[in-house]
């Protein structure tokens, strides 16, 4: 049976709430205005180092004689006091999420994440949910590769924490155009979630879903 690799926000889980607040509340912790959820969410999908950075750009402006690590760490650790405190607030599943993840593991099928989300919070989430069961190991998230996606790279070591030899019959399932080109770059098959809050840009898949329980069809 095919292996089925995930992403976090937009795909497993519905985050956009707790994200765009606590970006916010970093925001007004700075002496910044609020921006709305959509300015956010467009940061979304490349680590939260990344979403800081883009969502929060003035203190980069303001103090451009500091070295650029040094204001990106501080900006993290507001925002992961905050979101450490608050991502279960709003935090959903998406629609038949456990029972499709369910229903894939009585199938056979090897399941893994693959998430840039930070690593505190992907297994806080999972965890809380009661999804951590279906994993085990096999959780790469933001700060256990040092490389992102869309390198193929923590892809690989979520397969090696498996066991699984990756193979062009197996999946990587995401709302961004990352986990599309992590996809590529592994040379997996891609499932794009077109209900998530991602950007597809001009990346290719393999197949569109529309809603998450549609993953049975592909096998």
């Amino acid at each position: 049976m095919p292996a089925f690799f995930f992403d976090m926000d937009g795909t497993v889980i519905d985050s956009r709430a707790d994200l765009a607040a606590t970006v916010n509340h970093t925001r007004r912790d700075l002496g910044l205005p609020e921006i709305s959820q959509e300015a956010v969410l467009v940061c979304v999908g490349q680590g939260a180092k990344y979403l800081l950075a883009h969502a929060i750009p003035e203190p980069f402006e303001r103090a451009a004689d500091l070295p650029r690590e040094e204001i990106v760490n501080r900006l993290w650790e507001i925002f992961r006091s905050h979101y450490a405190e608050h991502m279960l607030e709003h935090c959903a599943l998406y629609p038949g999420v456990e029972e499709t993840l369910h229903e894939l593991a009585r199938r056979g099928c090897p399941l893994g994440v693959n998430t840039s989300k930070p690593n505190f919070a992907t297994k806080a989430i999972l965890e809380h949910f009661r999804l951590d069961r279906l994993f085990g190991d096999a959780v790469i998230a933001g700060g256990d590769c040092d490389e992102k996606k869309p390198s193929a790279k923590p892809l690989r070591l979520c397969a090696e924490r498996l066991g699984h030899a990756l193979s062009s019959e197996d999946w990587m399932v995401g709302d961004s155009w990352t986990d599309m080109q992590c996809a590529t770059n592994a040379g997996v098959k891609g499932a794009f979630c077109a209900f998530g809050f991602g950007s597809l840009g001009t990346a290719s898949y393999t197949a569109r879903l529309e809603a998450f329980p549609a993953l049975l069809d592909l096998i």
